[in-house]
């Protein structure tokens, strides 16, 4: 075994007794990332070309610091995306959102479908849109002004990688209620991965100690910004126009109902994350 191999090995043990939840996928792209190499490749790297500053990796991911902060990169679809502090980490369960966005655009029968990420973070979903839908044009929302500068990395970062995206994501400062009056009435998909978990709530260490507490927490039963969302996408749509929402797993049924046929909307759906769990609604304006 290379002493790289063996370097692992010892830091998923560290991982696991620090009560990181997923010790081996973690000390593996640590690895990867530290030696400029594919996580498939780490057993080719030469014992001579070890670099030792992996064991700084593995004591920051101990501490609990989020591994995306740890190698600056974070993975959203098909989209590599620029992170660090004062920005939301993109999850898994917000690509099930994101696709099936993506689906229904590329359904619509409209050339240039519009679109309106509120809440952008670090631009993951905008970008995503754009990459994928060809011709979408994307207006994304974030009012915190650190955030707001991860996403204008990660626009330029991806207009250099896919140059057909450029000029498609448009980058708006201002908050859910107040952004894109110039767009009300003619938009054709509101999306967003708002601050959803209510203020009293326990969560890990990697999210309660890293993570921007702005992009968290909304409200004694968190749905303060969804319920915002929906005024802004009640104006905002055009008619026949989709909204979706995603949600903490135990908030379907609440979600659901601020997007209610009383409220105004038809269609009303929960959807469920990989993990079988309500994740995000979706309605329609009439």
């Amino acid at each position: 075994m290379s002493l790289l191999m063996t370097e692992i090995a010892v830091a998923v043990s560290r991982l696991a007794e620090a009560g990181v939840e997923s010790p081996r996928t973690d000390a593996e792209l640590m690895a990867a990332h530290r030696h400029g190499v594919a996580r498939t490749a780490l057993n080719l790297v030469a014992d001579a070309d070890f670099d030792p500053r992996f064991w700084d990796d593995v004591a920051r991911r101990e501490a609990r610091e989020p591994l995306q902060h740890i190698t600056g990169i974070a993975y959203f679809r098909y989209v590599e995306l620029e992170v660090g502090p004062g920005v939301f980490l993109p999850r898994p369960e917000t690509e099930v959102m994101t696709g099936w966005a993506i689906d229904r655009l590329t359904d619509m029968d409209v050339a240039e479908p519009v679109v309106a990420d509120l809440g952008t973070g670090s631009g993951a979903i905008a970008l995503a849109i754009a990459q994928e839908v060809p011709g979408a044009r994307i207006h994304a929302v974030e009012g915190d002004p650190v955030a707001r500068a991860w996403t204008e990395r990660n626009i330029a970062r991806c207009a250099a990688a896919a140059p057909h995206t450029s000029g498609r994501v448009t980058l708006h400062g201002g908050d859910f209620g107040s952004a894109l009056h110039h767009l009300d009435g003619a938009v054709d998909l509101v999306i967003s991965n708002p601050p959803y978990i209510p203020v009293d709530a326990v969560v890990p260490p990697e999210v309660g100690e890293y993570e921007p507490s702005a992009a968290l927490y909304s409200g004694a039963d968190g749905l303060d910004a969804i319920r915002l969302i929906e005024r802004s996408a009640w104006r905002l749509l055009r008619p026949g126009g989709l909204v979706a929402v995603e949600h903490g797993a135990p908030q379907g049924a609440a979600v659901y109902w601020v997007f209610a046929e009383e409220n105004g909307w038809k269609e009303t759906r929960n959807h469920s994350d990989l993990a079988g769990l309500d994740r995000f609604v979706t309605a329609v304006l009439p």
